[in-house]
């Protein structure tokens, strides 16, 4: 009975640890974009995918010189909070499919890279396709 107890206790302590371990790969959103560093650029979709935890977008932006950047970037709200305001998969993959051209604002990685978070989408006409859920104003620095 003994050797079944401590079977049973490292089994619930591996369940625990894997769980914990779970929860603390998912990142902080805010956190890893630098939102006072936003920028805005016309792009071009190439691609959309609806996931969980965030949906994630992949754009091309072309610069003056004709040198295009390719950009990946998740959206703040997850699938759920996209759905409670109308984007539902099939909306989302219609309204971004690749090739369709855009208007991004985003908030680099503090880490670098091509990576961003994105705060607003609006299509060629202006209408804004995506943002309402944008992230917050950074919070204010604390007294030093």
């Amino acid at each position: 009975m003994t050797a079944y107890r401590a079977a049973a206790a490292c089994a619930v302590a591996a369940c625990i640890a894997l769980g914990a371990m779970r929860v603390a790969a998912h990142h902080g959103t805010l956190v890893s974009y630098d939102r006072d560093k936003q920028w805005t650029a016309k792009a071009v979709v190439s691609e959309f995918r609806y996931l969980n935890p965030h949906a994630q977008i992949f754009f091309d932006v072309t610069d003056e010189q004709k040198r295009v950047t390719h950009w990946s970037g998740e959206l703040l709200p997850n699938p759920a909070q996209l759905i409670a305001t109308g984007w539902t998969r099939k909306r989302s993959m219609e309204a971004l499919k690749a090739g369709t051209p855009i208007t991004i604002t985003v908030a680099p990685s503090r880490a670098g890279g091509s990576v961003v978070l994105v705060l607003r989408i609006l299509d060629e006409t202006g209408q804004e396709l995506l943002g309402a859920a944008a992230a917050p104003a950074a919070p204010p620095r604390p007294p030093q």
